[in-house]
């Protein structure tokens, strides 16, 4: 399904489709030569964390109203392709919303253990099943009965490893904590690449900027805790030079129920953030996976 929309002289393209995995990918943005570098954004990995998939749909709503005055945004469009994931882990979402609020993981079957589902982020095949994952079918980080068991992590697994020498960047949004994360999880030691301090140092400043709200940054093993199989260490992993794990709002008062005044100013925030480190990355038109 195509469609061209048109205001004052821009033309953008949209395109939806539906692939194996049941994903609807939407494509958005100003054409121009392709295999332009590229963002990826996904949210909604553990199912409880609502504030993630509001942040997603906010960036779709301000990159597509914001084009026309915003010359940050437009640059961006016009330069980058984005990838969005909404939500990644939809079964989970579903049953947050449905059956338990405080669900964490996905919702596959387990055939030995009446326990469900696996975390979504401890089942990347980088140092899988190692410290701060766990095996047991019941525990909130289950690792899964291997990698990428999970056909979320695995599609977009895929689809990274198929475009990586475009992808510049990786951000999964979660909650809470107010934490800029970046490799490594899975042991106590920094990346080569110390343009991710950088860049998280820039972030953080202008998502401060917008209400005075402070946010840490730094590795995630130290930063936050030791955690294997995670998608920022495998992006890393894959070439990816920049890869980042935002923490939202707030530090524990609301937790994972943060009310809705606070969701549009969360997202406000940290849409300063991304462009931050978006124009930070040098990183065309903006594809968002839905």
């Amino acid at each position: 399904m195509r469609h061209t929309l048109k205001k004052n002289k821009t033309q953008l393209h949209t395109h939806a489709a539906v692939n194996l995995t049941a994903l609807v990918s939407c494509q958005l943005g100003k054409r121009s030569r392709p295999q332009k570098k590229a963002v990826w954004i996904d949210c909604g990995v553990h199912a409880r964390e609502w504030i993630g998939p509001a942040f997603c749909q906010w960036f779709v709503k301000e990159a597509i109203s914001s084009y026309q005055y915003d010359s940050v945004m437009r640059r961006l469009l016009n330069q980058l392709n984005f990838y969005i994931m909404p939500v990644f882990n939809v079964d989970g979402y579903h049953f947050s919303w449905t059956t338990d609020r405080f669900w964490r993981k996905t919702r596959s079957k387990n055939h030995k253990f009446h326990c469900r589902g696996v975390d979504a982020n401890r089942n990347w095949k980088v140092k899988w099943c190692d410290e701060g994952a766990s095996s047991h079918p019941c525990d909130d980080t289950y690792c899964g009965p291997f990698p990428e068991s999970e056909p979320e992590v695995k599609a977009v697994a895929k689809f990274l490893r198929k475009h990586k020498k475009h992808v510049r960047a990786y951000i999964s949004i979660h909650a809470y904590a107010q934490m800029l994360l970046y490799p490594y999880s899975y042991k106590y030691a920094t990346i080569p690449n110390f343009s991710c301090e950088s860049a998280a140092h820039s972030a953080v400043t202008a998502l401060y900027s917008a209400y005075g709200v402070r946010y840490r940054y730094g590795p995630a093993s130290t930063t936050l805790y030791v955690s294997s199989g995670s998608s920022i260490d495998w992006a890393y992993r894959n070439g990816i030079p920049y890869a980042f794990a935002f923490e939202l709002r707030d530090t524990g008062y609301f937790g994972f129920l943060l009310p809705e005044s606070l969701i549009s100013p969360t997202c406000t925030e940290t849409m300063r953030a991304v462009k931050a480190i978006a124009s930070g990355s040098s990183l065309y038109f903006l594809v968002f996976l839905i």
